[in-house]
């Protein structure tokens, strides 16, 4: 495959959803406390109500609101004291009219009473006798049956990453179990004669292995699971037998480096000796990352990366990220801001351009100012807060625009 003739970033997205359209991750059934973080695969009905009863929300006494309309502390509303509610039990006294009964934070509300005045606001005359010093409204310091959360209703929505308030709202409705999508599993393999793990000897010549470390939190940060890492020679052979392997234990393969014209890059060859499509992208119009490999091969997404640090991040980030995403359907928001550009900054015609930038405030405003440095550096990202996106038709961005800052 021609290397330049490359694709754009959207043509490329297509072309990775149209190849793996009947790509599917696995699901399982897990404890709500295991469940932080993790992708929901179905939505969830409320099979009861929120509370299921009403429930006072201070700790006052049981009221008819209009008892207490005009009451001030010069001239109280006088009502007959019933005696109380304990906490978490049921209760079958109902106020009529001129009756109050006393009920703690939580407690139930008796029928008839709409309203709950607080302590503060109220006083015992004698053991039957209650004040009340202030009028209150229909409903006031009560959470009515269904109020939180009704029966038949959509409380969480398949493809939420879910978050210790969603297992709070599980708790609620007594569910302890849920499905899931499976963690997708990752295998990463770095190549290159000059790379070495971190814990080897650096010798001249040799550089360690950055990327395989930055996607392999990327990864687990995304939600996902990495099963294996390598670091392979170039060598046709040894990527060939650590392809096969990846393709066996994980659901996406990702390919380090290799993914450039030089003789001695292999990625291409290895991906179309399996059984699949083969490679269907071999160049993107996207900087930095134009090197970047996409292929099949046993029914599952193999993706070449660039060797670059800042490169591999951000085709990771464009490409891997989206598609994981697009097929468990994930509903979260993402974390971004807008700031005001505080540079001029030309774009590369015909590329989709992603330009480190810092945020930082200014007399209660937000502005951008670049990150500059080269792709091989690692620093180039690890100093900065997030990108901003010039798109293909862009001439380039003027001081003082107002632009999305995507946060790393």
């Amino acid at each position: 495959m021609d290397f330049f003739n490359v694709v754009s970033v959207e043509e490329g997205k297509k072309m990775m959803l149209e190849t793996f359209k009947e790509f599917n991750f696995e699901l399982e059934e897990i404890n709500i406390l295991d469940s932080i973080n993790r992708v929901l695969a179905e939505d969830i009905l409320a099979y009861n109500n929120v509370p299921e009863f009403n429930r006072s929300t201070v700790d006052g006494y049981a009221v008819k609101s209009s008892d207490t309309h005009g009451a001030s502390e010069s001239i109280p509303s006088f009502l007959s004291l019933l005696g109380e509610v304990r906490m978490g039990e049921n209760t079958d006294i109902k106020i009529s009219s001129g009756e109050a009964i006393y009920v703690p934070t939580g407690g139930m509300i008796p029928d008839g009473a709409d309203a709950v005045i607080m302590i503060e606001y109220a006083e015992k005359l004698d053991d039957s006798t209650l004040m009340a010093y202030k009028p209150l409204s229909c409903g006031e310091n009560t959470i009515l049956k269904g109020d939180d959360i009704k029966k038949g209703e959509k409380v969480i929505e398949k493809g939420k990453k879910l978050t210790p308030q969603d297992i709070g709202a599980l708790a609620a409705l007594g569910i302890s179990k849920i499905k899931v999508f499976k963690k997708p599993r990752f295998f990463i393999i770095s190549t290159g004669d000059e790379i070495v793990d971190i814990d080897e000897k650096l010798t001249m010549g040799k550089v360690r292995d950055i990327n395989g470390y930055a996607l392999y939190s990327l990864i687990v940060k995304l939600g996902g699971e990495v099963v294996g890492r390598s670091i392979v020679k170039d060598d046709f052979e040894l990527l060939r037998n650590s392809v096969e392997e990846a393709l066996f234990l994980s659901d996406i393969v990702i390919i380090s480096g290799g993914s450039s014209v030089g003789t001695r890059d292999y990625t291409s060859k290895v991906i179309n000796s399996f059984n699949g499509k083969g490679v269907f992208i071999h160049g993107v119009s996207i900087k930095p990352g134009k090197p970047t490999i996409i292929g099949e091969g046993k029914g599952k997404p193999i993706i070449g990366l660039p060797g670059h640090p800042v490169s591999s991040v951000i085709v990771f980030k464009v490409f891997i990220e989206y598609f994981m995403k697009y097929m468990m359907n994930v509903k979260e928001n993402i974390n971004k801001t807008t700031a005001i550009l505080d540079f001029n900054f030309p774009s590369s015609p015909g590329k989709e351009t992603y330009q480190m930038v810092n945020t930082i405030e200014r007399n209660g405003k937000t502005y951008a100012v670049p990150s500059f440095g080269k792709s091989g550096m690692i620093t180039l990202l690890s100093k900065s807060d997030g990108y901003i996106v010039l798109k293909p038709h862009e001439e380039g961005i003027s001081k003082g625009d107002v632009r999305e800052v995507y946060f790393l």
